[in-house]
């Protein structure tokens, strides 16, 4: 018999690993082994696997309804977007099956918004290096990274990409043609860096200043993983008039939303955008429980605190391993190590050693636990990561 997995399109790499279930903050393999998941799906598993409040909703709709389409109403959709505008900048949400899609309705949305006002030619998005917004077509280009667009064919028009934190390549970028500044407050694949608050504030005075609509990517660092609900919470007068969200906001139901302003998200009018798919009634059941959950400022304030606890750890490896870790980067439960060479060795000693972690960028463990880790947790995950440093042994 054939290996199975050779009719898999090969673009990734998987290790041999095969998880059979998930309990908690923990993976287990068909074969029995344990794994304390400081991955979480690439920060989706907000709530661990298999939490009971989200299984049982799961389980109650899958009886009940899957799908309809947006032919009809779906009324748990309508409470989802409800509570999400209650609790944030919008008025108007528009349901997604991905982080890309919702990046997609973003684009469009902000482009529309300047047609719709009489100016066509304001279509250009100004993006930043490190920045990663999907695998789509749209959501590469407006990425900017050479090797994904490598063999995709020529780059579309309307995306100008500029260095991160070059502040005044971002004053010389943001133009009369400029529809939209599209930012990740903390970049995840472009290695866990956060914007600082005060850049936030300056970069929505900005806007406000030339026109321009500013689009937050909160699908990596939104949903309470920095301890805020939102990661440009933590900086003031820095709200959007479009927002992205997806990964934790379905904690492993594939969905996600485009939220925006009344006066932005009023320019999507019938014929103007669609998804099968998007806000069916198994991804909104989940949805609501996840949002009410999450939302909740006693958990948000449970995440802050452990997220101390985390940094503290790392900052300790810093301090033990200073010919190896360069430092520690991030905000909340999205934070990693940058280290002094390639960090794959120390990921896969993690693995061996039975911690999963991520990487990012070109050399930054990246971690982004579930939400609902505990002490206990982030010391097993230190000790581990210190006895995978300790070990490593950088190649000269």
């Amino acid at each position: 018999m054939s290996d199975p997995r050779q009719h898999i399109m090969p673009v990734y790499r998987p290790p041999e690993e095969a998880f059979d279930r998930g309990e908690g903050v923990r993976l287990i393999t068909e074969e029995g082994k344990s794994y304390l998941d400081f991955v979480a799906g690439i920060a989706v598993s907000a709530l661990g696997h298999s939490h009971p409040a989200m299984v049982e909703a799961l389980r109650e709709q899958a009886g009940k309804l899957w799908h309809t389409s947006n032919m009809f109403r779906v009324p748990a959709g309508e409470e989802l977007a409800r509570k999400m505008c209650e609790r944030t900048f919008a008025d108007r949400v528009f349901f997604t099956n991905s982080g890309t899609e919702a990046i997609e309705c973003a684009i469009k949305t902000a482009r529309k918004y300047h047609w719709a006002k009489g100016d066509a030619d304001r279509y250009e998005i100004v993006t930043f290096t490190g920045a990663f917004h999907g695998r789509s077509l749209g959501a590469i280009n407006a990425g900017g990274n050479p090797k994904y667009l490598e063999g995709f064919g020529p780059a579309l028009p309307g995306f100008t990409s500029i260095e991160f934190g070059d502040h005044d390549a971002l004053d010389k970028a943001v133009t009369e043609k400029t529809a939209a500044v599209l930012v990740e407050p903390v970049q995840g694949e472009g290695g866990v860096r956060a914007i600082p608050e005060t850049c936030l504030t300056e970069l929505r005075k900005l806007c406000d200043e030339r026109g321009a609509l500013l689009i937050y990517d909160e699908v990596q660092c939104g949903m309470g993983r920095t301890g805020k609900l939102f990661a440009h919470e933590w900086a003031e007068n820095a709200q959007p008039d479009i927002m992205c969200v997806a990964k934790g906001v379905g904690g492993g139901f594939p969905f996600g939303a485009c939220l925006t302003t009344e006066e932005t998200g009023v320019v999507m009018q019938p014929g103007s955008h669609g998804s099968t798919y998007g806000g069916n009634p198994l991804a909104m059941a989940v949805g609501n429980v996840v949002w009410d959950i999450i939302s909740d400022e006693a958990f948000l304030e449970q995440v802050r605190r452990v997220s101390g606890t985390v940094a503290q750890g790392l900052k300790s490896l810093a301090d033990s391993h200073p010919d190896k870790v360069d430092g520690v980067t991030g905000k909340g439960l999205l934070i990693g190590l940058r280290l002094k060479a390639l960090p794959k060795p120390v990921q896969n000693a993690c693995r061996d050693k039975g911690l999963l972690v991520g990487v990012a960028g070109n050399n930054v463990l990246r971690l982004a636990p579930p939400l609902v880790i505990e002490d206990s947790d982030v010391r097993e995950a230190v000790g581990v990561m210190d006895a995978a440093l300790s070990e490593w042994e950088i190649a000269t």
